[in-house]
């Protein structure tokens, strides 16, 4: 099966693809669902890499339909020789189901990618996504980590598209003769990310993609600076003494002492991820020499911190 794809379009891809660190004997798996932004994704990397690309397709199971998009996309890849295979979670998504759904497709494709001797999971977020995300997060408040929004890489992930718009991707399906799924789900305004769309398309703004993404990419360089001096100031200044951790935190920079909180916390309690509100009030609290609770850590403040598992209550329960 011949795929035309923009000369323009193919050439950018290569770029991005150098960008990434990604050389011609590295095999990449794509996460393929078959909407216009994976697809456009196939095309172009099988295309820019042929013979070293496999695709993958998590199967979440929440809707009808999913079976047969699935197998849809697995007929397209077998028309273009592009091992195809379809991963479905273990067990059903239950909770939150965008978070719960994210956390079961990203553990299959990272064993799908080991299976396939794959060294890259590459996957289809755009330029637009990138803007959607970062207006997200600022209307969260999100701290740095979070502004940093969509990283073009983080560990095996790999994100090639962030340089192209969703029109763009539809037009590469377009010229390559490919009709995409559509999910219905993705016009659905209860989802945040979707009424963030909604409200981009509808208003008159000045933001630009490109734009976005050096600012994305800036605070992505920041967040890494930032986790590497925790890192020297974490050796230097914590101690641990079996499951009492102490940390001279003093005269530091505000965000130097938050991250340095957060790595006492994570190696007393690694499940708890605290939301950035509860984290600012305890370092009030510990500014101010006083005691409080986190999760079930016990926190003493003063000039230097003791952190330690909070002593169990007198019916046998955690505090």
């Amino acid at each position: 099966m011949q795929i035309d794809i923009p000369c323009n379009g193919l050439d950018r891809f290569r770029q991005a693809l150098t960008d990434l660190g990604i050389s011609g004997p590295d095999r990449m798996l794509l996460a393929i669902s078959g909407g216009p932004d994976s697809l456009a994704l196939l095309l172009l990397a099988h295309r820019a890499c042929p013979g070293q690309v496999a695709a993958a397709t998590v199967d979440h199971q929440l809707r009808r339909e999913s079976a047969q998009e699935a197998e849809f996309v697995g007929g397209l890849c077998c028309n273009i020789d592009v091992p195809h295979s379809i991963l479905r979670p273990a067990q059903p998504i239950s909770g939150n189901i965008q978070s719960s759904a994210r956390r079961a497709r990203y553990a299959l494709l990272d064993q799908a990618a080991d299976d396939q001797t794959c060294t890259f999971i590459a996957t289809a977020h755009h330029g637009d996504d990138q803007l959607e995300t970062m207006l997200m997060r600022l209307a969260r408040g999100s701290g740095v980590d979070g502004m940093a929004a969509i990283r073009a890489k983080n560990g095996r992930i790999v994100r090639p598209m962030l340089g192209f718009t969703k029109a763009e991707l539809e037009e590469i399906c377009a010229a390559a003769g490919v009709e995409p799924v559509r999910d219905p789900s993705n016009d659905n305004p209860e989802f945040d990310r979707v009424a963030m769309r909604q409200w981009i398309a509808q208003a008159t703004h000045p933001f630009q993609f490109e734009r976005t993404n050096r600012t994305a990419s800036a605070l992505a360089d920041a967040a890494d600076a930032l986790s590497w001096m925790t890192a020297v100031l974490a050796a230097e200044r914590t101690t641990q003494v079996d499951s009492a951790i102490t940390c001279d935190a003093n005269a530091l920079p505000r965000e130097l002492q938050r991250r340095l909180l957060l790595h006492c916390i994570a190696q007393l309690e690694p499940a708890l991820h605290p939301k950035g509100e509860a984290v600012d009030r305890l370092l009030v609290e510990l500014d101010a020499g006083k005691t409080a609770m986190i999760g079930n850590i016990l926190c003493k403040g003063g000039t230097r911190w003791t952190l330690t598992p909070a002593p169990p209550r007198r019916d046998g329960g955690i505090k």
